[in-house]
């Protein structure tokens, strides 16, 4: 591949993700709670590991988010039934309600963008999610200490 196409795939993933980050409201959920409330709602009740593992974290980096989640009700803990020692984390429809509020801004923000493009460019970018999915589902490169 060449470095042009990184670069600019990398900058522009990168200004979107800014963006829609700055069209949340000051009160909204942080990104760390976001992104376990969206892992949970797509794969379902799933282990602290799991989730932490999607995200290139360490179980033990989440800690305090998966109990702030859980305080305010929109996670549940249950112990795993295949192993009695782990638990398993899953969403409560607050917590449903909650990430689809939150991601209802960004949406509000993102249709009004999209409204500016033509409908080719649209049609381009409905063809390009999918494939930003995959791109983010690659594994990460492990940073090897020199």
């Amino acid at each position: 591949m060449d470095d042009e196409t990184v670069k600019a795939v990398r900058r522009s993933t990168l200004r979107l993700a800014r963006r829609l980050r700055g069209s949340r409201s000051a009160g909204a959920l942080s990104p760390a709670k976001v992104g376990v409330l969206g892992y949970l709602s797509r794969h379902g009740a799933s282990s602290p590991g799991e989730i932490a593992a999607a995200d290139a974290q360490r179980p033990q980096a989440l800690t305090k988010v998966f109990a702030e989640l859980e305080a305010d009700g929109l996670i549940s803990r249950a112990p795993n039934e295949h192993d009695g020692r782990s638990v398993v984390l899953d969403l409560t429809a607050r917590g449903t309600a909650a990430l689809e509020a939150d991601m209802r801004e960004r949406d509000e923000w993102l249709a009004g963008a999209l409204e500016t493009l033509g409908e080719t460019e649209r049609g381009v970018l409905r063809l390009a999610a999918p494939l930003l999915d995959r791109l983010s589902d690659h594994p990460a490169v492990a940073n090897e200490d020199s």
